[in-house]
């Protein structure tokens, strides 16, 4: 009589049989859809309004990532977390913020001056049934390509031109310090023409910030520096409930909560970064704020979960409707 084997026996045999399995990569990669995906996502914070558009996705290498930190340590945790081991997905996720009159952008993309797979913030807003014309407010986080180079229009000019254009003063007062372009190294030279070229357009005015600046009820800005010297992020409260738009105070939806020691090559002061990141998490985590990630998997809207020393970046929850 021929023996039927037990469930220890088929998994004995599973374990001794790596060839039946499928490769590592094969179960971790999912296709790209064919024909596109939503752009924008609606949710609230108390009585504001906010949507989130994205203006698009590009990738960067991972070796990128915790470059502090050891090279095997870093593959290690990528491969553990379904993620590509030589090459990040960054998506770009912006905040439009709606209270009272105010209409508040925060942050304007890379437009098509940088990545092909970019500058679909309009579009994203046609989408969402947005009036770009309508925007009050344009915050910039900070001056890096990705966040600023898609000011300009094709005749230089303020894409969104009636708007008041709102930044910090120390990220504005470094990328135009005299002669930067000479004093950085030659790889970075091309970020420091595009900041000033952005920040010169054409017919655009600044107003200049500091911590805590008010752009409108329940919409204030916060120092967060490191990533660049005068980093700043975006504040909204309302009804004892509170959102931070992190721009790239955290880039890193993994990364950045299980190691927030590991810092990022496009850091400027990487110790600052991390110190920076630290206190963000804490409070997140303690007072239970909600954080947006610029560059977190779209929508990048979420929680902080304290996981010992650490932390885990937990998705908010969808909710389709009221």
């Amino acid at each position: 009589m021929p023996l039927k084997p037990t469930r220890r026996d088929l998994l004995k045999l599973m374990a001794a049989a790596p060839a039946f399995t499928m490769p590592m990569a094969a179960k971790a990669q999912l296709g790209a859809p064919k024909d596109g995906n939503p752009s924008f996502f609606r949710f609230s914070v108390g009585d504001i309004r906010l949507t989130i558009l994205s203006d698009g996705y590009f990738t960067v290498p991972s070796e990128t990532l915790g470059v502090n930190a050891d090279p095997g340590a870093v593959q290690d945790f990528l491969a553990s977390h379904f993620l590509p081991a030589h090459q990040g997905y960054s998506h770009t996720n912006h905040l439009l913020i709606e209270t009272g009159d105010a209409k508040v952008l925060v942050d304007v993309g890379s437009g098509t001056r940088v990545f092909d797979t970019t500058g679909r913030l309009f579009e994203s807003m046609e989408a969402a049934g947005i009036d770009p014309y309508d925007v009050t407010h344009v915050v910039i986080t900070h001056a890096h390509p990705d966040h600023i180079w898609g000011i300009r229009d094709d005749f230089d000019e303020p894409i969104i031109p009636d708007a008041e254009y709102i930044i910090g003063q120390r990220e504005f007062d470094y990328w135009m310090q005299d002669d930067l372009v000479n004093q950085v190294p030659e790889g970075d030279q091309q970020f420091v023409v595009g900041a000033v070229n952005s920040l010169n357009a054409d017919g655009l005015e600044w107003t200049m910030a500091n911590n805590d600046y008010e752009i409108t009820a329940g919409v204030r800005l916060v120092s967060t520096p490191g990533h660049t010297p005068g980093h700043m992020s975006v504040v909204v409260e309302s009804d004892d409930k509170t959102l931070i738009a992190l721009g790239d105070a955290m880039t890193h939806a993994y990364t950045n909560f299980a190691h927030p020691e590991w810092y990022i090559d496009r850091d400027q002061d990487g110790d600052l970064a991390v110190s920076t990141r630290r206190r963000l998490l804490d409070m997140a985590a303690s007072d239970r704020i909600a954080i947006l990630g610029y560059h977190f998997p779209f929508p990048g809207v979420g929680h902080v979960q304290r996981v010992g020393n650490a932390y885990r970046f937990i998705p908010a929850l969808w909710q389709f409707e009221a």
